[in-house]
């Protein structure tokens, strides 16, 4: 069987999306009788008429010497064929529910029309589907609230668990994931503002921006915070990453209502440590409460004393961490039962 998996590509950005169809495809290849390779379309979303233009040339693309069809993100999962498998990571959010609060940028009337579009093509995308895989629950309850379809949870496994064998709990607290407005890094480094404890915030991951860097550099500066948060911006291999959070006293991930359970949170009670989030951060509280870790409002006092309450005990870091590592593990999510579903 030759299986196809089909992402976008927005040049220069890289997050777990990109990790996730990257290992899918080379765990299809590891799956005898199947070959499997990535396709990526480019894509942008401004101008926002862009957007139409985005799906017609998804929609006009012919596939041929394919025998299956993986879509993963909007528009690329446009893509027609007669075998084709969705197992979406999320859709283009601004025209659902990041619209209803007013997150999106498609609020006026030019963009009523370019939302009808984008839902109308997923309607006809989701109805050529031989079957509908979701990442989460939430992404999950977004497909059945906007679109009347129903779908089956199949969740993404940790690529590469044996790499976070856990360690010492050291003197950091380690924030990892790509650095972006959406994941909300600067609330940790106004947190760190009121953290008593001794102890550092380490943020590592590859920045969407260099404005949104300047920002936190000046947060650092502001409170001069300069010598208890450290920021390791780019790309990192795997074992670094792996490196930081075995050696952390606990991980922090606060995105704005995540669509899944998160690497970065996956990875973290993997190694055994507990994590902070906020009570707005979606899909991950399927794993981080008040047992595994810590959830505050997402401000900078709460935050503060969630961190506070992790991290002033190195003891009860610990069995945070321990708690969440089982829970995590519990779920038995793996990689043969994944392509198992996405080949059935």
């Amino acid at each position: 069987m030759k299986v196809l998996v089909v992402n976008n590509a927005v040049p220069f950005i890289r997050g777990g999306a990109e990790e996730l169809a990257d290992n899918l495809v080379r765990r299809l290849n590891d799956t005898p009788g199947v070959q499997s390779e990535l396709l990526r379309i480019p894509f942008s979303w401004e101008p926002a008429e862009r957007l139409i233009d985005e799906m017609l040339i998804c929609r006009s693309l012919r596939l041929y010497n394919v025998d299956r069809v993986i879509g993963l993100k909007f528009p690329a999962y446009l893509v027609p064929h007669p075998n084709k498998v969705l197992w979406l990571l999320h859709q283009f959010r601004q025209a659902y529910d990041l619209h209803e609060p007013g997150q999106g940028y498609l609020g006026d009337e030019r963009g009523a029309v370019i939302r009808k579009a984008i839902q109308a093509a997923d309607d006809r995308c989701f109805s050529e589907c031989r079957a509908i895989h979701v990442n989460s629950p939430v992404t999950q309850d977004r497909m059945l609230r906007f679109n009347g379809v129903k779908s089956h949870v199949l969740y993404p496994p940790l690529n590469d668990g044996a790499l976070f064998t856990g360690g010492e709990y050291g003197d950091y607290v380690f924030a990892g994931g790509r650095v972006a407005p959406g994941k909300r890094q600067h609330l940790l480094i106004e947190a760190m503002a009121h953290v008593k404890t001794p102890v550092k915030l380490v943020i590592g991951g590859p920045p969407e921006s260099q404005a949104y860097v300047d920002l936190l550099r000046e947060a650092i500066a502001r409170h001069g915070l300069e010598d208890r948060v450290e920021l390791r911006l780019g790309f990192h291999p795997r074992e670094d990453i792996a490196r930081w959070v075995n050696g952390a006293r606990a991980c922090a991930y606060i995105p704005y209502d995540e669509d899944s359970l998160g690497y970065v949170t996956m990875e973290a009670v993997e190694a055994g440590k507990a994590v902070l989030t906020t009570t707005d951060s979606g899909g991950l509280l399927e794993l981080v409460g008040p047992e595994t870790g810590a959830v505050t409002a997402p401000t900078p006092e709460a935050l503060a004393e969630g961190l506070e309450s992790i991290v002033s005990d190195t003891a009860r870091a610990r069995s945070l961490g321990e708690a969440a590592r089982g829970v995590w593990r519990a779920k038995g999510i793996d990689w043969p039962d994944t392509i198992d579903a996405l080949l059935a």
